[in-house]
């Protein structure tokens, strides 16, 4: 289809815009409205519901929600029952869990005045509280294309077409998308966004900033037997089953309604193509000390998705003209902490009070430096500056070493206010770390025994995932010859094993072999587009509405 053929789009005018209808998108909105109740604001969401690609541990650090929601402790509807009672970390080794003595952590790590919980549902419950305001939210519609006005400002976003083949042609439900119009527009997309990638080009946002760094993160909801359940308990551990050199860890907490949220994370930072994430999960749990919690329970639930690792000296420059970056869109996650809720709800308000300051005396679709200029000095800024060496120093040290130096670095922050070792630079992007396959060995996983450890195409079952079958493939290989000859043929095809949704396969056909892409299986995690050794793969959003669709995740 030629753009001359398109039917024109619809447009809605309102005074903010955002994309993404999480925990920073949701706080921005609330909080513009608490400032101003006249505002007129839309939420534009790509998941069926709000709530429905929401993935998060989740222990919450409730500073983001204290500020938003004072008395939320007391709304009976708010899904955070649970606050953490026995907070627990371990080295593990492939036979025992050392437990680490409270003492050695610094302070900032302790979370007993946390609470264990759905994130999604946090979300859902933050969207009712956002719609009796009246702010407008529409889920099951994906922001794919930036506006820009003749000044080069950003003037709003257009939805996605809706009913487009796979052959690019229109089918009778073909639907054209719609101009969501804005004096101002904040991106609440979350780790790796697609139109928050598109921004950072055409600024240069991340100039002076260092290279981004990713994780992927997996969570699996258990119900398990009472009597092995310990409500308020939770549980971090780093080493087996992940080598000295391949950075990441594990988390498991027990909460309400005899549930455990049994979580890993593994740095994309690793050089071992023949590394699967989701394997190196699910032998995790095969551990003396974890697998007797899930002995007689039930996987409930699944998902996967990429985090933001960078922290503070990866965060690039945060407004441009007519917009700002919010939330994991930044990258503000606390990585020592495995915690961005909290940053995200602070980030969403503070720039929403930017913003109500901007529009209160008469401006539009200019550049909010003050947010730029504020964050640093804001409860923001102050969490990522304290842990910001930890990464580096795990990166360039290995595990063991690097989270001894790593914590002895926040003791120094926490107790002098500065690092003896500056500020450390991150190494290469994560695409740029693995290593040619005849470096390492291939790894031959333990195969699921479908009780304790799963396969990957079970485990998206259990996501709920769908995508409509006839539309364009959202996973986008700009150059396929060059995916045979080195994703294949270099790395040994790595990209089978770092997706956690079975997307992707090199299928031998007699003597030659063909990438398959299975798009329908994605779970919009974004791996891939992080991960690629060529950054060859970019993936965009697929008809709105598409994807997971985590009930309490």
């Amino acid at each position: 289809m030629s753009s001359d053929e398109l039917p024109p789009r619809e447009s809605m005018d309102f005074d903010v815009v955002i994309v993404g209808a999480g925990p920073s998108g949701l706080s921005a909105a609330i909080r513009l409205k608490q400032l101003d109740s006249d505002l007129s604001i839309v939420i534009v969401e790509k998941g069926s519901e709000v709530g429905a690609h929401i993935l998060s541990g989740a222990v919450i650090d409730p500073a983001g929600l204290d500020k938003l929601v004072p008395d939320w402790r007391n709304d009976l509807d708010c899904p955070l029952k649970t606050q953490v009672k026995d907070d627990r970390f371990y080295w593990m080794t492939r036979g025992s869990a050392i437990r680490l003595p409270g003492f050695l952590m610094p302070p900032l790590m302790n979370n007993h005045h946390c609470y264990i919980g759905s994130l999604g549902n946090v979300c859902r419950w933050l969207a009712r509280k956002a719609e009796a305001l009246g702010i407008e939210i529409y889920p099951g519609f994906a922001a794919t294309e930036v506006l820009y006005n003749d000044d080069g400002a950003v003037r709003g976003i257009a939805t996605g077409d809706m009913g487009v083949a796979r052959d690019g042609s229109r089918k009778s439900s073909y639907t054209r998308g719609m101009e969501l119009l804005g004096k101002y527009t904040l991106f609440a997309e979350g780790a790796r966004g697609s139109l928050s990638k598109q921004l950072n080009a055409r600024f240069a946002l991340d100039k002076t900033s260092e290279p981004p760094e990713f994780g992927i993160g997996f969570k699996e909801v258990w119900q398990v037997d009472p009597a092995r359940h310990r409500n308020g308990l939770i549980q971090h551990s780093f080493g087996w089953p992940l080598n000295n050199s391949t950075g990441g860890g594990s988390f498991l907490y027990h909460y309400d309604d005899d549930r455990v949220a049994v979580g890993f994370v593994v740095h994309l930072n690793y050089d071992d193509p023949y590394l699967s994430p989701f394997d190196e999960f699910q032998q995790f749990k095969t551990h003396p000390a974890i697998r007797s919690v899930f002995e007689g329970g039930k996987r409930l639930a699944y998902g996967a998705r990429a985090i933001t690792e960078g922290g503070y000296q990866s965060v690039p420059r945060l407004t441009f003209p007519g917009g700002a970056l919010i939330g994991c869109a930044a990258g503000f996650v606390n990585v020592p902490r495995i915690k961005g809720v909290h940053n995200a709800m602070g980030s969403g308000m503070l720039a929403a009070e930017h913003v109500a300051a901007a529009l209160g005396s008469g401006r539009a679709n200019d550049e909010i430096a003050e947010y730029e200029n504020a964050w640093r000095g804001s409860a923001v800024g102050r969490d990522l500056f304290k842990v910001r060496n930890v990464k580096p120093l795990w990166s360039k040290f290995g595990t063991l070493a690097g989270v001894a130096l790593g914590g002895l670095d926040m003791w120094t922050n926490t107790l002098f206010g500065f690092s003896l070792l500056g500020t450390w630079p991150h190494a290469k992007p994560d695409g740029q770390t693995l290593d040619p396959a005849r470096a390492h060995v291939r790894i031959v996983y333990p195969k699921p025994d479908g009780k304790l450890t799963f396969d990957k195409l079970s485990s998206v079952f259990l996501s709920n995932t769908n995508h409509e079958e006839d539309q364009p493939v959202h996973l986008k290989v700009a150059d396929m010859t060059l995916q045979k000859t080195s994703e294949h043929d270099v790395y040994a095809g790595p990209s089978s094993r770092y997706c956690p949704a079975g997307v992707y396969e090199w299928v031998e056909e007699g003597s030659t072999v063909r990438y398959q892409i299975n798009a329908q299986n994605c779970v919009h995690c974004k791996t891939c587009d992080v991960k690629d050794p060529n950054g060859n793969i970019t993936w965009v959003p697929p008809e709105g509405g598409g994807g997971p669709n985590y009930e309490a995740m």
